[in-house]
């Protein structure tokens, strides 16, 4: 079985972790309101995924 020789540095050890942080949230502007929405998700003050009416757009938010 595979035995590591040396110790990883803490040096190291943050290299290898450095692509584990967490990214922002992305959004799409909707071209016909231009409101923001997370890409693939209902856009809720409307009520439209992929240009069909989903749900009921809400009046109040």
């Amino acid at each position: 079985m595979a035995v590591p020789k040396k110790k990883v540095s803490p040096s190291r050890r943050g290299m290898r972790r450095s692509g584990h942080k967490m990214q922002g949230i992305t959004y799409v502007e909707d071209q016909q309101t231009g409101e923001l929405h997370r890409p693939h998700h209902v856009n809720l003050k409307t009520g439209m995924y992929r240009g069909k009416q989903i749900l009921e757009p809400k009046s109040e938010f």
